[in-house]
């Protein structure tokens, strides 16, 4: 590092010191300085989210992000390869659940890159032979401890297990990352008219801005447009505030989760829609 660089680097770490020369007393004295900084200009608005998604894995669990049993997409131990490479083509995952008697149950975890090559190999080789170990984790298992496991086993997905040891659903490290980076999947995945990013048939990923018409014509909902012209609206209205990022709102079957906000307004959002009951009129 030459002299100038230097100099300015001690200049920006003297003056971020100076700011916070007040020791912050909690975690919300310490980002509500962080968040002054920004504003001043000491820190990037990309470096402030990514510490508040960082202070945020240490205190969510991961019941708090998985997905739901009812949601994933599973193949059975007994099924041949040949049979579910259809499946694994129509839901582009990477890895898939394997289970045992039902959803329950898993007894694996099945890797397309193994999966292709058996199929190349045999394909009438069952999914049990291909199948890898699961990793099991509770769903009180903080997800900083998570991120370490996930390193030190170098897995990408975990089982989550109730208390009775049954599967809950699952999570991966793509799951955990996004807390602290926002994301992956974001704006770039749109076009450029576009409001909604579908990740899955329950899942899907939406700019704030989208207006609410088009929202409950795309998912014959029937939100109410007279006070409010965007989904983004909206939510800051159910919340009464600005909400931060990972603060949830479930209206009706539509659960949304903020992906990225800035002080003024909601900018993307996370939507897991519930399947609908039959048995309900």
């Amino acid at each position: 590092m030459n002299d100038e660089h230097a100099g300015e680097h001690r200049s920006w770490l003297e003056r971020l010191t100076h700011f916070i020369s007040g020791e912050p007393e909690d975690r919300n004295d310490l980002l509500e300085l962080l968040r002054t900084a920004q504003k001043r200009n000491l820190i990037e608005h990309e470096a402030l989210s990514m510490i508040e998604g960082v202070l945020q894995v240490s205190e969510l669990r991961v019941r708090d992000i998985s997905i739901p049993r009812s949601q994933m997409v599973v193949v059975p131990q007994d099924a041949e390869i040949e049979a579910i490479v259809p499946l694994v083509a129509e839901s582009a995952h990477s890895r898939y659940p394997v289970i045992a008697e039902d959803r329950t149950e898993v007894v694996g975890i099945l890797l397309v890159k193994d999966l292709l090559l058996h199929s190349l190999k045999d394909r009438s080789a069952l999914v049990r032979d291909v199948m890898r170990p699961a990793l099991f984790v509770p769903e009180s298992k903080r997800l900083n401890i998570l991120l370490l496991e996930f390193r030190a086993t170098r897995s990408h997905m975990a089982i989550v297990v109730d208390e009775y040891g049954a599967a809950a659903g699952l999570v991966t490290i793509e799951d955990v990352l996004e807390q602290i980076v926002g994301d992956i999947e974001d704006e770039h995945d749109f076009g450029e008219e576009e409001f909604i990013f579908r990740k899955s048939d329950h899942e899907f990923t939406l700019k704030a801005l989208m207006p609410i018409e088009d929202f409950n014509d795309y998912f014959e909902a029937d939100f109410k447009d007279d006070e409010f012209d965007t989904l983004g609206g909206l939510l800051v209205h159910q919340l009464g505030h600005v909400p931060k990022r990972g603060e949830k709102v479930s209206l009706d079957q539509f659960n949304f989760s903020v992906l990225r906000t800035d002080s003024r307004r909601i900018e993307l959002l996370k939507l897991v829609v519930e399947p609908s009951d039959p048995s309900k009129p």
